[in-house]
């Protein structure tokens, strides 16, 4: 059976609480699970997001966040022209100056998904407007993330473009706080498994590992499906649902705001414009509930609609009532520009190893055989509590991939 979500802080996590809290630049880092996120929402209860922002690193977790992203906090835009063009654009704008001038500093989440580049024209952009060639122009900086997980977009043909490598990433200082007890396996020959995945040990046992776990694909059982392409988990979804013979229920967003800002989040938004469901269908939570009543990533059952609200049973858990929630796209300022409004809710057949990371699962289907990514194998199996969940369908040794350069990286700390 689930355990039951702690609310409490570990030793480990409550000496990186109050590192995190010391006006230190600090990077706070771990593998999967070792609850990286639970000691920034911690920390985050005390801080005024105005002068101490946190920054994801893509449009879709800002949402998720209710924060911003790194890019359009520093003015960065796509980068368009290059460090030299992008420098020029953002260092003549007044309101990404005064901004920057202003903050205390900020927190960036999922660092290792933000280009070294970025990181060094940000830099650059805070000295300038704070009128101070100290690092950051004095800005205290928390990174927070594992370089072992997903990396940075990079153009094909290029070297991946890690900001730990950048002459920033030394010159900020940080102090790093590494967690290095798993809260979420408890199964040691597990721990023990990933542990060797994420340093890029593919040895005997490791083999021995995945090959016990191998079996053919089998649709009646449960568990989330994980798959590398968007396109995939989409097409699931749907002919998971179209097997339900239910009627289906749609529910459509309301948007508003302004235009540009609500083209923006219908791109980065995690709920659908039109919601389709059936009753006996698996969901999924997107969104934390104030009441505590389930977190992002809980799963269950649609059981159906009663006047305003959805009915769900959570998986080990009672019957919830689900009323329509607001996400919210903030400009660089950090002011409310567009919002929607749905259930917190999507279709819980699989999903994608990328929107995975961060979640927890009891049970998953994936195919390991044919991965590209530093890190895709090992955000795919460390996102199980315990190996009795997982199942594997196919799997090679090429897509165990890790940077050399990281393996370094982390050796070194």
């Amino acid at each position: 059976m689930k355990k039951p979500d702690s609310f409490q802080l570990s030793q480990e996590q409550a000496h990186a609480l109050e590192m995190l809290q010391s006006g230190e630049n600090v990077f706070l880092t771990g593998g999967a699970g070792s609850g990286k996120s639970f000691v920034i929402k911690e920390l985050t209860k005390d801080l005024d997001p105005k002068t101490m922002p946190i920054l994801a690193s893509t449009g879709a977790a800002a949402v998720l966040l209710g924060g911003r992203t790194f890019h359009s906090f520093f003015g960065l835009g796509i980068m368009e022209g290059g460090p030299d063009a992008t420098y020029e654009r953002a260092s003549k704008d007044g309101k990404v100056m005064k901004r920057l001038s202003q903050v205390e500093g900020c927190i960036i989440d999922e660092i290792s998904m933000i280009p070294g580049e970025a990181l060094m024209i940000a830099e650059a952009l805070a000295q300038k407007a704070r009128g101070s060639k100290l690092p950051w122009g004095g800005m205290r900086m928390i990174a927070v993330g594992d370089f072992g997980q997903l990396p940075p977009v990079t153009k094909t043909g290029q070297k991946r473009d890690w900001c730990f490598l950048n002459r920033v990433w030394d010159s900020t200082g940080f102090q790093v706080c590494q967690l290095k007890h798993n809260q979420r396996v408890q199964d040691s020959e597990f721990l023990d498994v990933l542990a060797e995945i994420r340093n890029g040990r593919m040895n005997q046992k490791v083999a021995d590992f995945l090959n016990s776990r191998t079996k053919p694909h089998d649709e009646e059982q449960s568990g989330t499906r994980l798959f590398p392409r968007r396109e995939q988990s989409d097409n699931y979804n749907q002919k998971k649902l179209a097997e339900i013979r239910e009627e289906e229920l749609k529910y459509e967003a309301i948007y508003f705001g302004e235009e540009k800002f609500v083209q923006g989040l219908k791109k980065s938004s995690p709920v659908p414009e039109t919601l389709k469901l059936k009753p006996g269908c698996r969901v999924m939570f997107l969104k934390n509930d104030a009441n505590k009543r389930w977190v992002n990533g809980t799963r269950g059952v649609l059981v159906g609609e009663e006047d305003q609200y959805l009915i769900v049973r959570k998986d080990y858990g009672r019957e919830v009532k689900v009323e329509k929630m607001t996400f919210s796209l903030l400009d660089a300022e950090g002011n409310v520009r567009a919002s929607v409004i749905q259930y917190p809710l999507i279709l819980a057949y699989a999903t994608t190893i990328h929107k995975s990371q961060g979640a927890t699962l009891d049970e998953l289907w994936c195919d390991l055989s044919a991965l590209w990514e530093p890190g895709h194998a090992y955000v795919a199996l460390s996102r199980l509590r315990d190996a009795s969940g997982l199942h594997i369908v196919r799997w090679n040794p090429r897509s165990f991939i890790v940077d050399p350069l990281v393996q370094k990286f982390y050796q070194n700390l």
